[in-house]
């Protein structure tokens, strides 16, 4: 920790560097997320971290006596400015998202999951997470009852096996003016008025493993008849699932709702997740339960206008035997809202300024591809193998477009499609045809014009004019392709949108009632300045124009311990 407040924002003042948002469909990034992807599948089914934790303590926690503040976010370890906005606002010791509405800043801070980008490592979760939130709210001075984080890892927590998130969140050491407890990845806290908050680690929607269920066996053999239970999840998997989509992580949840919750005499009245980048709640028809996506702490906005209207709850696909009666659950309320969403997708065309590194790569290709091309229209072969000769190279490198085409189409896709691998085709005829008619348009142009002009426009046209209306046809393809379901994820990920920033504050009042206070951060800060003369934890830095406005995503909403519907104060 450092001696004193920084005076300015290098990184040798801050002590971490402050890191631009990820542009995801940068070649480089796509190649080692998806590598690393792989290789934690592969080692997470022979050396499961989560199974070798049970020789760490397992610890019940307890927070709060007769009320307590607390809060939740998630997917947060993207850009400095979109994160630190979130950590600031997290760490103020009051918020007022409008009116006369004042909230203290919550005694607890649960992390929902992905808590580093793209991918976890010691140096990613020192830049792009504990350096921004011990800035935003440092360890200074003499301060009682310090609030305390818990972290629950994502799928990007998990690309290292864990061993970074444990480190960090597991070691009894702080974050910033936050303390830590946990020492597993997952964790059971028993809260005032018999609610209770489980956090759950199922690993890329996997089993949950026998130690995590032996721990909260133990925990919920303290659970009375009629206690609750907020239960977090790593991903929201009621959405895919109670759409008609792969059952397979709702089956873990269900099976420890069956298994561990219900057997106590507790039942689950909320549900909430991150993973996906927006704010989804959906509410029991006729019921009181709670379904809540809550992932705007700092990563790239996601859509909310292809989520589904109502979902079906145990599902028709699920793996599960046991029967249990069916549940309705209705949107109640998406931020930003879908027409938002909806015209928000257009802004993919905006791909080559969000993504220069993605033009730089569309740029190559078609250099390439019209280099062969105008090689093969140039040569005079002879015979068959000599035309073999000339063209094979220029075949191969359609053959590879489409085939890239093809897997780009079927990217996020749990099973295979043929209307996918149509589109992926399609996608890729396009590339070829606009590599072709360059082509064609550089070999006319050397019979006609200077052999000097003809090189300088085949070498700034092509990587310049080519592969920038490349990239635009890329754009269109996505944002026709979101509407048939492909590449749902690319749209809004090519656009790195780092505003429409989230999170939930929560309260159990002494009565016993949650009040789930949705809060909206509608623009993240992208000017700092330094705060060298603020008081002892107060943040390091400070927006240079302006407080950052915070407001309520809708009404608060309310849900009781007892079996009473959850409604929305008015």
């Amino acid at each position: 920790m450092k001696d004193s407040r920084p005076h300015d924002l290098s990184e040798q003042q801050l002590g971490f560097r402050r890191r631009g948002a990820v542009r995801w469909l940068l070649p480089t990034v796509l190649a080692s997320a998806g590598l690393k992807a792989v290789l934690a599948g592969i080692f997470g089914a022979y050396a499961d971290k989560r199974e070798l934790q049970s020789g760490l303590p397992a610890k019940i926690y307890t927070h709060g006596d007769d009320e307590l503040w607390f809060d939740f976010v998630a997917d947060l370890g993207d850009g400095f400015d979109a994160t630190y906005s979130v950590a600031s606002v997290l760490a103020a010791p009051e918020l007022a998202p409008g009116g006369e509405l004042r909230l203290p800043r919550g005694q607890v801070l649960v992390m929902g999951g992905d808590q580093a980008y793209p991918s976890a490592s010691a140096t990613a979760y020192e830049d792009r997470t504990k350096g921004p939130y011990r800035a935003a709210f440092p360890r200074e001075g003499e301060v009682e009852d310090r609030p305390t984080l818990f972290a629950l890892p994502g799928n990007h927590d998990w690309y290292d096996g864990l061993t970074a998130f444990l480190r960090v969140f597991a070691q009894s050491r702080p974050v910033g003016g936050w303390d830590t407890e946990q020492s597993r990845s997952y964790f059971a806290i028993q809260l005032p008025q018999r609610w209770w908050l489980l956090a759950i680690d199922t690993q890329f929607d996997e089993y949950i493993d026998a130690p995590q269920l032996a721990y909260f066996q133990r925990a919920t053999a303290q659970m009375r008849e009629g206690d609750a239970v907020i239960l977090c999840t790593p991903k929201p998997a009621w959405i895919k699932a109670g759409s008609g989509g792969d059952a397979r992580g709702y089956d873990a949840i269900r099976f420890f709702e069956r298994q561990i919750v219900r057997p106590a005499g507790a039942t689950v009245q909320v549900m909430l997740s991150g993973d996906s980048h927006h704010y989804a709640r959906y509410a029991e028809h006729d019921g009181t339960g709670q379904r809540i996506t809550s992932g705007g702490g700092g990563a790239y906005l996601t859509a909310t206008h292809l989520l589904p209207k109502t979902l079906e709850l145990p599902p028709k696909t699920s793996r599960v035997t046991e029967t249990d009666e069916h549940t309705t659950f209705d949107r109640a309320r998406t931020y930003p809202s879908g027409d938002r969403s909806s015209r928000l997708a257009n802004g993919i065309f905006r791909l080559p300024w969000r993504n220069p590194g993605f033009w730089g790569l569309t740029a190559f290709l078609q250099t390439v591809i019209a280099l062969l091309v105008q090689f093969g229209l140039a040569s005079e072969p002879q015979g068959v193998f000599g035309t073999l000769a000339v063209w094979t190279p220029a075949a191969f490198a359609a053959l590879g477009t489409v085939v890239g085409g093809v897997l780009f189409a079927r990217l996020g896709l749990e099973r295979s499609s043929f209307a996918a691998g149509v589109a992926g085709v399609i996608h890729s005829a396009a590339h070829l045809a606009l590599a072709g008619f360059w082509a064609v348009v550089l070999y006319r142009l050397e019979a006609t014009a200077a052999e000097w002009v003809t090189v300088a426009v085949a070498l700034v046209g092509t990587p310049v004019v080519v592969g920038f209306v490349d990239s635009l046809v890329v754009g269109l393809y996505l944002l026709i392709a979101c509407r048939f379901g492909f590449n749902t994820n690319e749209v809004f990920a090519g656009q790195s949108i780092e505003d429409y920033k989230g999170f939930l504050r929560l309260h159990i009042d002494s009565e016993g009632a949650l009040t789930i206070y949705p809060i909206k951060v509608p623009k993240v800060c992208r000017k700092w300045k330094a705060n060298p003369e603020g008081a002892p934890g107060t943040p390091w830095l400070v927006p240079a124009d302006g407080p950052i406005v915070t407001e309520l995503i809708e009404q608060p909403i309310e849900v009781s311990r007892a079996s009473v519907a959850a409604t929305a104060r008015v």
